[in-house]
């Protein structure tokens, strides 16, 4: 008889889903190099490294989209080949993106049975079972949603949770996470957390990538580290620190994320006064001196980013005045702004800033159009050399300059945008959430950037959602709540306490 001191303990669970040795290139790019991972059933797992270090690769490789060089793809410990997303779904593994992809006039239970809506006799859709089936799905998850809800208005979270509810009617055991918070508030986060957790209480494995640190030790017990396409380390998080995982990522200690700058601030360079637009924003006046960083922070719809637009010309404005170094401009006039030295990198680089089926080159030769004509004929050579002067000095990776932008990494994709915008050597810079979705080390090179530019004169106005990113950068903080500035703080009184105080209207 067999004592039950004698078992010892519980041998771990076999992986769901795993990687060994896998290799994978396009062109000469080597995107992968040997990587091994193990996906285990009731575990979060997180995925770390810079961009451009292979997570997307990898994540294709799992979801069926790329087929490894070499090595192998393991589901329940079996060799298994994907042909295709399909299989790899059909195997029971989905992916999350990090903006869910849903049919917007389709209700939520059209959206998750889409093309196999349980059925009634002669063929006709079973809506009242559609309906059940989506409330089965959402209870499971701990969440409450309409079945019969359109889509179309759904928060961001809202949506994700629907993808999460269509993976599982897949009988999806493997959930892999691209980023699903970028575009999350804080309360949001919370409860797409909650949902993780129960997944992985019921013994799905999660596979986590995000490029919040604090996140990844929140939510993950394990994490897999990439760096230039391969694995640096796959340990547990436990008695690890934030520092460790930085210096595993980028391959060095991360000295100052926020650089230290003696500010000298110059004369105004741009000064906005009693800007108002109807039902968006009233009242809002500032300055920004050249030289200096100014801090634009606020809630979620505080009116933020359609103040920098109303600046820029892109929207109109009702009433109020903008002046570039003297030169008071027309609303709704980008061309005019430009023209006056106003440069804005946007929020949305992918659907605003850049021109995804074109190449890297072109990109960043938009904004000089006009100077790189001769006789009304693009000079293909001059735009070829400014394009390669701003790419080298914003350390911008890619195979060929005339690669699609699209190939490039989320990191380079933001290089490019604000090299489009540097080379025009604005007088005025206004960046928009500059570093949402890049990884820790392209973020401390866009703040080196910045305090950079500042210290050549240029004048900044840097609007943020991350908190730490604006009192680390930031020599002033002007704070906006429900469309109005309700503060401007120094940087010696700028607190978290300070700004959160302000931004939720509790400060006058």
């Amino acid at each position: 008889m067999t004592h039950p001191s004698d078992t010892g303990p519980a041998p771990a669970p076999a992986p769901a889903l795993a990687l060994r040795d896998v290799s994978k290139s396009f062109g000469a790019v080597r995107a992968l190099r040997n990587v091994s991972l193990e996906l285990l059933p009731g575990e979060v797992h997180a995925l770390a490294g810079e961009n451009g270090a292979g997570k997307s690769t990898l994540i294709k490789t799992l979801a069926g989209v790329h087929r490894p060089d070499a090595g192998q793809v393991l589901l329940d410990g079996a060799p298994v080949v994907f042909h295709g997303p399909g299989d790899a779904r059909d195997a029971g593994v989905a992916v999350i993106h990090q903006e869910p992809t849903l049919f917007p006039d389709l209700s939520i239970a059209e959206n998750i049975f889409m093309g196999r809506q349980p059925r009634r006799t002669l063929g006709r859709i079973d809506h009242r079972a559609t309906h059940r089936a989506t409330l089965a799905l959402t209870e499971r998850l701990g969440v409450e949603l309409d079945p019969g809800r359109p889509a179309r208005g759904l928060s961001i979270a809202d949506q994700q949770i629907v993808e999460i509810a269509k993976a599982l009617s897949f009988d999806a055991r493997v959930l892999i996470m691209d980023e699903p918070t970028a575009a999350l508030t804080g309360s949001e986060v919370a409860r797409l957390f909650g949902v993780v957790r129960t997944l992985r209480d019921q013994g799905a494995a999660v596979l986590f990538v995000s490029h919040r640190i604090e996140e990844i030790f929140r939510i993950c017990g394990r994490v897999t580290t990439l760096r230039d396409g391969a694995r640096i380390a796959g340990e547990p998080l436990d008695g690890m620190t934030e520092d460790d995982l930085v210096r595993r990522m980028v391959g060095r200690d991360l000295a100052e994320l926020y650089p230290e700058r003696a500010v000298t601030p110059g004369g105004v360079a741009l000064s906005v006064r009693r800007l108002t637009r109807e039902g968006v924003f009233t009242d809002v006046s500032f300055d920004v001196r050249r030289g200096e960083i100014v801090g634009l922070a606020g809630l979620v719809g505080a009116g933020r980013t359609e103040v920098a637009r109303a600046v820029f010309g892109i929207d109109r404005h009702d009433a109020g005045e903008v002046t570039v170094d003297g030169r008071t401009l027309v609303g709704g006039a980008p061309s005019q702004a430009m023209a006056a030295g106003l440069a804005l990198v946007p929020e949305d680089r992918r659907a605003q800033g850049l021109v995804m089926g074109m190449s890297v080159e072109r990109n960043i030769g938009l904004t000089g159009l006009r100077t790189t004509a001769r006789a009304g004929l693009m000079d293909r050579g001059a735009e070829r050399d400014r394009s390669l002067d701003w790419a080298v000095r914003l350390h911008v990776k890619y195979a060929r300059i005339a690669d699609a932008v699209s190939t490039l990494s989320g990191g380079n994709q933001q290089k490019v945008v604000l090299a489009k915008w540097l080379a025009t050597r604005p007088k005025v810079l206004i960046v928009d959430e500059p570093t949402r979705g890049i990884d820790v080390g392209t973020k401390a090179e866009v703040h080196r950037l910045l305090s950079e530019l500042a210290a050549d004169g240029v004048a900044v106005l840097m609007i943020s959602s991350d908190l730490p990113e604006v009192l680390g950068m930031a020599d002033r903080v002007l704070v906006m709540h429900e469309g109005r500035l309700t503060a401007e703080i120094p940087r010696a009184e700028a607190t978290e306490e300070t700004v959160m105080a302000a931004a939720t209207g509790r400060a006058a």
